[in-house]
């Protein structure tokens, strides 16, 4: 259990490493936009999957995220991610609008595509 608890607190400092990836001036362009993408996905009030729905709801959080995390961190030089570790332990918690606009946007295109399916095409 203890283990646990050291994975899930690297994890989120992890997370907080990858929004300060994405706003350092030191990184490539297709680490930043990536780091963007899942920092934007893993702090964002609202899930893609809600947590609601079983099994996947939490799978996307389990997989998804840490995923996202660890093939950002490999795309970075590791003095960098060593040094952002470092920052991101004093740092508090952050959170995305733009990761809920985001996941609002592909909601709306999701809902979208089903009505016009089974409104207008009907």
């Amino acid at each position: 259990m203890n283990l646990l608890r050291q994975w899930a607190g690297a994890l989120k400092r992890d997370v907080i490493v990858v929004w300060l990836v994405a706003r350092d001036l030191r990184v490539r362009l297709s680490a930043k936009l990536l780091a963007g993408l899942v920092a934007a996905y893993a702090l964002s009030p609202i899930d893609l999957v809600p947590d609601f729905i079983p099994v996947l709801g939490l799978l996307d959080d389990l997989l998804l995220v840490p995923a996202g995390i660890w093939l950002t961190l490999r795309l970075i030089d590791p003095a960098l991610v060593a040094e952002l570790r470092e920052r991101a332990r004093a740092a508090g918690r952050p959170k995305s609008r733009f990761g809920a606009a985001l996941v609002l946007l592909v909601w709306l295109a999701a809902l979208a595509g089903l009505a016009w399916t089974f409104v207008w095409q009907a």
